[in-house]
C-alpha cells in the first residue's frame, strides 16, 4: 500500500509514516521511486506498540 494508505490505516500523518520507515521501524519496499508498505509490517508495528503500553 502507498504511504497515504499506510498513514490512513495507522491513523498517522504521511510524514510520521515516512519517519518511522526512515528510522527502520516499518519495512518498505521500493519499486522505482515508489515506497510501498505491507499490511503485515504495519500490523506488527501496531502489535509492538500495544505491548509497550
Amino acid at each position: 500500500m502507498s504511504r497515504r494508505e499506510a498513514a490512513t490505516y495507522l491513523r498517522l500523518s504521511e510524514m510520521t509514516v515516512h519517519r518511522l520507515a526512515s528510522a527502520g521501524h516499518i519495512q518498505r519496499v521500493k519499486i522505482g521511486r515508489r515506497a510501498l508498505y505491507r499490511r503485515e509490517d504495519l500490523d506488527r508495528l501496531i502489535a509492538q506498540g500495544a505491548r509497550r503500553a
